[in-house]
């Protein structure tokens, strides 16, 4: 087996305005919200850390310091829980960055996509493969996270990794949507190669309902391409177009079913539901949940 080299850069597209959740992200990072005592952040940079990573690049805007905050050392805070003896909660504020690990802020001047997003951190990933994190796609996963199972396949084979789930047809219109070779042993395979891959076709056009899902390995190749990208609706640029066009160099991209539950908590059900899935897995206070729950519903 070929060993590539590790992923150490992961980064975080979180420029966006989080309007579907106003009035709550008015004056608070959409990505700050908790689920239930954790900002829905801070577990996307522990999915990362756990990967292997050891520098985070956040694309943020000018309004989203509360993230840097959020990861900075909160001296005062620190203090004061050391001081009352609150020795568990003195590791949990400092645990929120694990030494070795550093944290890289650059700035979206402009919201040009997702895309335009990633070109954005081109100067801080430099010359070498990287994954990206969508963090309002929270995948649970509490054995191994997505990303790092995704690392595994791309350490094999040194291929480009996109998470992917079937998504009902009627949805087709929210993602960028893949298909994959059709040879039977591609066919049979948890982690198939890429044919080809349409930002978020008609539900009548979509050629598959295989979606991809908020988390991606990528070469430093698709750099160049996302420059030569075309911006389309609102003058956005689609990581899905250099995608598609780094497939059409021959790039070898991989379509992989991860193994976890995904939620979508860019909306206000996909994050009610993440919260219910996180309340009920705590062992503390999980199962007077689950009761407190079921009598709600009776």
């Amino acid at each position: 087996m070929s060993i590539r080299n590790p992923i150490r850069k992961v980064v975080f597209p979180v420029a966006g305005f989080g309007t579907r959740f106003l009035p709550a992200s008015k004056v608070i990072a959409k990505e700050m919200l908790p689920i239930v005592d954790k900002p829905l952040i801070q577990y996307a940079v522990e999915e990362a850390v756990e990967a292997g990573a050891d520098t985070l690049i956040f694309v943020i805007n000018r309004n989203k310091r509360q993230i840097a905050d959020h990861f900075d050392a909160a001296f005062e805070l620190e203090h004061k829980l050391e001081q009352s003896g609150k020795h568990a909660l003195l590791d949990a504020a400092r645990s929120v960055l694990p030494k070795g690990v550093q944290t890289i802020f650059v700035t979206q001047q402009q919201a040009l996509g997702l895309g335009h997003a990633i070109l954005c951190a081109e100067s801080v990933v430099g010359n070498e493969s990287f994954g990206i994190i969508l963090p309002d796609d929270f995948i649970y996963s509490p054995e191994i996270g997505a990303l790092k199972q995704m690392m595994a396949l791309h350490d094999e084979t040194g291929a480009g990794v996109l998470a992917v789930e079937e998504v009902p047809r009627s949805k087709t219109g929210s993602y960028g949507i893949v298909t994959v070779e059709d040879s039977p042993e591609n066919a049979a395979s948890r982690h198939p190669k890429l044919r080809a891959i349409v930002e978020k076709p008609k539900p009548i056009d979509a050629p598959s309902t295989l979606a991809v899902v908020g988390r991606y390995i990528l070469p430093p190749d698709i750099f160049p391409l996302l420059r030569a990208v075309r911006a389309g609706a609102g003058g956005e640029i689609q990581l899905t177009d250099a995608i598609a066009a780094l497939l059409q160099a021959h790039g070898d991209l991989r379509a992989f079913r991860f193994n976890g539950m995904r939620f979508d908590c860019g909306t206000k059900l996909g994050f009610v539901q993440a919260t219910v899935k996180v309340a009920l897995a705590d062992a503390d206070f999980g199962p007077e949940f689950k009761a407190s729950l079921q009598r709600m519903m009776d």
